[in-house]
């Protein structure tokens, strides 16, 4: 966990959507316990449990009493919802900023960003 960034539970309730996006957690999958989360990452079950209470709010995580919790039907669809909405003003917004600072002009930038995602194979 990186405790300079976002809160610890924060940090819990990404990786586990983390697992869902990426498919590792599929509907109707059990989640990780709480115990485990707070074993693996070593951390206070308690902040795991925070982390795993935000999925629960979000419906991309169910609670199944004596089961434990559970991946929802359309959580992977949800999340990349989430995540679509949020993504120009976590990402663009701060790298349009920074490439003003730096001086890139839209051409430059435009170019740059083309460079960066061929090199990650995006457009193959």
């Amino acid at each position: 966990m990186n405790t300079d960034a976002e809160p610890l539970f924060v940090q819990i309730a990404s990786f586990v959507e983390d697992l869902i996006v990426d498919g590792s957690l599929k509907p109707g999958d059990q989640a990780p316990s709480t115990n485990q989360l707070a074993q693996f990452h070593e951390i206070n079950p308690a902040t795991a449990r925070k982390g795993l209470a935000l999925l629960v709010s979000d419906n991309v995580l169910e609670k199944r009493r004596g089961l434990g919790m559970f991946v929802t039907d359309g959580a992977r669809e949800r999340i990349l919802a989430t995540r679509r909405e949020a993504f120009a003003g976590q990402y663009i917004a701060p790298l349009i900023d920074e490439a003003v600072h730096l001086g890139y002009s839209r051409a430059d930038l435009h170019d740059l960003i083309d460079r960066v995602a061929e090199s990650r194979g995006l457009y193959r």
